[in-house]
């Protein structure tokens, strides 16, 4: 039995040195320990507490198979209360997390989900058509507004008015003075978490997000008091759900997973978009198998059988394995000693199961760096290898539809354009808030439009 104290630790390392580069440079940060350290390390926390990261694929099954009372999750993200609000699915633990899976999981999955393809091709159509032939645009803007539009639509019913306008204007001021260098640090800087008002930076998000939880209030309000009751947007669908008891959520319930579902459903996507677009362009040889593969298809309206493509399905999986949008998993906060890998760990103790480091095993991934879509044509990864969206009761309840989503956005759009990176020199992804994007100022050009 090897124990704690016998793995390796990084507390040599000075603690503001760590910080900034936990911040500045995240791949960094986890490649050098895991590189120094192996599969598992850990890092003393406050009060030595071991925060304690894994990547193998036996400790992070042991992990996402252990009973969820062995953990709480949700103090772990304490963190994002202010975004979030206090109901929110990923702050919370128990019997109330197990009750709002069951509330918000149905739309997400079988015909429901698959009704909203129409409205993806409609939307993605409607942003590329005022591309320029030769103009540069930003394409994580681009994205950004489709998977926003996306879903404010699925989520709420909003395709025009007043009300979309201005909760599609103050989402966006959100995330991207969140995701500046500057706010991105403040996430991690309790000190710089401080409302001097509406000109302050921290008092800037507070009052957007006061706004914004306006916004959702009015219309779960307008909603509730509608008689309409064939309406297929998530929203009309969370009001009408039910749980084991016959109670549904309360409107404060609500607008914290509606929140959620805003931020975590419409970042994520758009940043895996735009690193796929990247790479197809990097890669021209991907990008002809791609759409030799959409060449097949008599029907580019048949959204069934374009989320069918292998390929296409495998271009998506690659550049979310390649640079995972989120780096780890939720941390998980043991409520009492646990073994994994051999390793006792102590109650409190904090675990970070790493997405990034998984899916940079070269046992599993050989020549983990390069974008090879092939790999998930010739064999299927367990959950424990390849996990973009999380592992265990904490695994992302979008997954399906985020994949569907992209996979639609990706073929409607080669199927009318060709696209080329402005400036084609190879970019490492940037820290944008809690996640990992492309950087910001990626510019593409329309080069040609797809002959129909």
């Amino acid at each position: 039995m090897t124990a704690i104290s016998n793995i390796p630790s990084v507390g040599k390392t000075p603690y503001l040195l760590r910080l900034f580069q936990f911040i500045a440079q995240p791949i960094e940060y986890v490649e050098n320990y895991a590189k120094l350290y192996g599969d598992t390390f850990y890092i003393p926390g406050k009060n030595d507490t071991p925060i304690v990261y894994f990547s193998t694929p036996e400790a992070l099954q042991q992990i996402f198979t252990a009973a969820p009372q062995q953990f709480e999750s949700g103090r772990g993200n304490l963190g994002l209360k202010f975004l979030l609000g206090v109901n929110s699915l990923i702050l919370l633990d128990g019997e109330r997390h197990q009750r709002q899976r069951q509330l918000l999981a149905p739309p997400f999955h079988g015909e429901r989900m698959r009704a909203y393809g129409d409205i993806i091709r409609e939307i993605t159509q409607k942003i590329s058509k005022n591309w320029q032939l030769n103009k540069p645009f930003n394409i994580r803007a681009s994205m950004q507004e489709i998977s926003l539009r996306v879903i404010l639509r699925v989520v709420f019913g909003l395709d025009e008015g007043q009300h979309l306008e201005e909760l599609r204007d103050k989402i966006t001021s959100l995330l991207d003075f969140m995701g500046s260098p500057l706010m991105s640090a403040a996430l991690f800087l309790r000190f710089m978490q401080t409302d001097l008002g509406g000109w302050s930076p921290w008092g800037r998000v507070l009052r957007l997000k006061a706004r914004i939880d306006e916004l959702i209030d009015e219309l779960i309000q307008e909603r509730r008091a509608e008689s309409d009751q064939n309406r297929q947007d998530i929203l009309s669908l969370l009001i009408s759900a039910r749980d084991a008891n016959g109670e549904g959520m309360t409107n404060d319930e609500l607008r914290d997973e509606l929140m959620t579902l805003l931020l975590a459903g419409h970042e994520t996507t758009a940043s895996g978009l735009t690193w796929a677009f990247y790479w197809l362009d990097m890669l021209p040889d991907v990008r002809e198998k791609l759409c030799g593969e959409l060449d097949t298809l008599s029907d580019m309206s048949d959204v069934s059988a374009i989320a069918k493509l292998p390929y296409l399905t495998a271009v998506c999986q690659e550049s979310l394995r390649i640079y995972p949008i989120v780096m780890t998993s939720f941390l998980r906060i043991l409520k009492s000693p646990m073994e994994i890998t051999g390793y006792k760990l102590p109650a409190g103790s904090l675990i970070i199961p790493s997405i990034y480091l998984a899916h940079h095993r070269e046992e599993v991934y050989p020549q983990s760096k390069q974008f090879k879509p092939e790999r998930f044509l010739e064999r299927q990864f367990s959950p424990y290898e390849y996990l973009p969206f999380g592992g265990g009761n904490r695994r992302c309840i979008g997954m399906a539809f985020a994949m569907y989503e992209m996979k639609l956005v990706l073929a409607t759009i080669l199927s009318q354009f060709q696209l080329s990176l402005v400036n084609k020199r190879p970019v490492r992804p940037v820290r944008r808030g809690l996640t990992l994007a492309a950087p910001s100022g990626m510019r593409m050009i329309v080069k040609s439009e797809v002959k129909s």
